[in-house]
């Protein structure tokens, strides 16, 4: 009886030493959570608040709340950023890049993961390699086709803007939606071609819905980066009447001056649809992130 009651002490130790442990951990994965949530939501809260006060109280109190809220500072900046046009180019952009991304993206996706033609993985991981170099390197070479498609061809420059959106998302989005593709059994595809299925109807009408979160995340992924894409279009768009959301920050400069009230109203314009988008489909894009295994 002595050496079980003791067994019985030690295991009631050890289980109170493990519940503790626990309870550290996890406080201490509260307190990291909690860190980078400041860090992510400080800026925005800084924004927001400098987008409704005035450019003199901006100066003596850049960080903290409004004294006197400034409501006009939205439409001003609406009107000076001319950003009724340049949401629309903006809108135009995004959507015919993403649906570029998932017709072209989708369909050499499921040639890789299905066909498998020789190379697939070194190509793969050439997806992988291309998708991480700096847009810097082939900046000049890609200026100079684009200079040459427009001014001899004659090509529209928002087209040609639409295709180097294509062309420079398409290795990361493949990548993506090869790796759903290639997790997903093979057993309802060989039943639809049993039943008369053609190779077309068992992608459109078995893989391309069961690959729907990675769909969902590839667009996402591409919809926000050319949404905050500034670099591209000011090298290739010359007329202000085609020129994207971000460029209406250039609106708020003057010579020696800028109005950081109407930048920071600006700001939240352009963060703000970004944001409703996302916290509408986030679930759906956590759930797309968690199920798309990284493979080769």
């Amino acid at each position: 009886m002595t050496a079980i009651g003791n067994v019985s002490i030690r295991d009631t130790i050890l289980q109170r030493g493990r519940s503790r442990e626990r309870s550290r951990l996890l406080v201490f994965n509260h307190v990291v959570l909690l860190a980078l949530t400041a860090f992510a939501v400080i800026p925005l809260v800084v924004v927001a608040f400098n987008s409704v006060k005035t450019n003199l109280e901006i100066g003596q109190n850049p960080l903290g709340p409004p004294v006197n809220v400034v409501v006009e500072n939205f439409p001003n900046a609406w009107d000076k950023g001319n950003f009724a046009t340049t949401m629309s180019n903006s809108i135009i952009y995004v959507v015919a890049t993403i649906a570029a991304e998932l017709v072209f993206g989708g369909l050499a996706a499921y040639a890789l993961a299905r066909k498998k033609p020789p190379g697939s993985d070194l190509l793969m991981l050439y997806f992988l390699v291309a998708s991480t170099i700096p847009l810097w390197m082939y900046i000049v070479p890609l200026f100079v086709q684009i200079n040459f498609l427009k001014v001899k061809i004659g090509v529209d420059a928002r087209i040609l803007l639409i295709m180097v959106y294509v062309a420079t998302r398409a290795p990361l989005s493949i990548f993506l939606l090869r790796s759903y593709m290639i997790d997903l059994p093979t057993e309802l595809e060989d039943a639809a071609r049993v039943d008369g299925a053609n190779e077309l109807q068992v992608m459109t009408r078995i893989v391309f819905p069961l690959t729907k979160p990675g769909f969902l995340t590839v667009g996402l992924v591409v919809g926000l980066g050319v949404w905050n894409e500034f670099l591209l279009a000011l090298t290739f768009i010359h007329d202000p009447n085609q020129y994207p959301v971000t460029t209406s920050f250039y609106k708020f400069v003057d010579r020696f001056d800028r109005d950081w009230a109407l930048t920071s109203a600006g700001a939240i314009i352009i963060i703000f649809p970004v944001m409703v988008l996302f916290l509408s489909l986030q679930r759906q894009f956590i759930e797309g992130l968690a199920e798309g295994g990284v493979k080769l």
